[in-house]
């Protein structure tokens, strides 16, 4: 059965748009616990550069998906006020698309598979993607969340973290990120053409859309190179 590897990209919301209430809930702890007026402005900025690691403070900018026998797959992306336009690149097929509508494809998606593979998935894509999904009153199609020790019953999702499996399910102390493990087994890190995560937000109000979508390939790409050297020598 064909397995379909994904991976998202995120932002958040403006901090400084966002109600009083929500930026006191935020931030109410930061005074007391911050030394000296230095430590709490960087406090605060390190917040406000998070916003989008929460799906309550958050939204999608970017799904990947990757079939990995196929080698084929299409990156979802937003594109604000610009003209849709669809295309292809090396297998890959990048489509302008809201939020909503990216929830929608990605669902309908991945009723077609029953093998699938992440980098720290079932940490974050697949709780924000549920998350994000509900806000948009989506309703998922398959539970990707089950069976995380690898125990399945007839009928099951297969979802095979590779950061829960290369960290022996958080049993070593530093986990490592997808660019280390993509460095010391000589993989193309997604980072390689000089963008990483920390870029997207700035990516997005610079209104390099595609730029993020192409970063968004580069994840995949690793994931699925690291994914088969894990089953070269770590699946036992």
């Amino acid at each position: 059965m064909s397995t379909l590897i994904f991976d998202i990209e995120t932002i958040g919301e403006d901090y400084d748009a966002l109600d009083a209430t929500t930026q006191k809930m935020l931030t109410r702890w930061l005074k007391r616990e911050s030394y000296d007026q230095e430590e709490y402005e960087q406090a605060l900025l390190d917040i406000k550069n998070g916003l989008g690691f929460s799906p309550l403070t958050g939204e999608i900018v970017a799904i990947g998906v990757l079939d990995m026998e196929k080698n084929k797959g299409a990156v979802y992306y937003q594109a604000l006020g610009q003209a849709s336009v669809d295309e292809e690149v090396d297998g890959i097929t990048f489509k302008q698309k809201t939020e909503g509508e990216m929830l929608e494809s990605f669902w309908q998606g991945v009723k077609n598979y029953q093998h699938f593979v992440t980098f720290n998935g079932r940490s974050f894509d697949v709780p924000y993607l549920m998350v994000r999904s509900a806000v948009h009153k989506i309703k998922p199609t398959k539970n990707l969340l089950a069976n995380r020790y690898l125990n399945y019953q007839a009928g099951d999702a297969k979802h095979v973290d590779l950061l829960d499996q290369l960290s022996f399910y958080g049993a070593v102390k530093r986990k490592g990120s997808l660019h280390l493990w993509s460095r010391a087994f000589g993989i193309k890190s997604p980072k390689a053409d000089g963008v990483d995560g920390d870029d997207v937000a700035k990516l997005f109000r610079a209104k390099k859309f595609l730029d993020i979508a192409k970063y968004n390939v580069g994840d995949l790409r690793a994931t699925k190179e690291l994914f088969e050297y894990w089953k070269e020598y770590f699946d036992i």
